[in-house]
């Protein structure tokens, strides 16, 4: 599992949406900075700033081909932040069944047989005449 030095340049990385939207766009594929800077209304050097963070918390790679830089999705730090937040998940989902389980114990004496909480409202419903 991913440290937490690195898991949190992966949050920190996934917090801002453009960023987000820079990875949508690169999971369907390998980019330029000018190809992946085309929706966005900001500067190419903003673009670069962006990457650059992505490419420390280890989302994307960037290459060198000539005067190209292109850049492509990385998904084992994604997998990592995934990971950790699963571990989360299920600890919570542990919890939770716990509380149910006991929930329903205190619902339902051992061997009888379960009665309503409350009794039923009164029918405010007029009876035809």
């Amino acid at each position: 599992m991913a440290d937490d030095d690195q898991l949190s340049r992966v949050f920190a990385a996934l917090a801002d949406p453009t960023r987000r939207q820079m990875l949508e766009r690169l999971g369907q594929g390998t980019l330029t900075v000018s190809e992946l800077a085309e929706p966005f209304p900001i500067s190419l050097p903003a673009v670069s700033r962006h990457l650059k963070v992505l490419e420390e918390a280890g989302l994307v790679s960037r290459d060198r081909r000539a005067q190209w830089r292109p850049s492509s999705l990385r998904g084992e730090s994604l997998a990592e932040a995934r990971a950790w937040m699963d571990t989360l998940l299920g600890r919570w989902d542990h919890r939770l069944d716990r509380l149910a389980a006991h929930l329903e114990s205190r619902r339902t004496p051992a061997g009888s047989a379960a009665a309503p909480a409350t009794a039923p409202a009164p029918s405010t419903r007029r009876k035809s005449r």
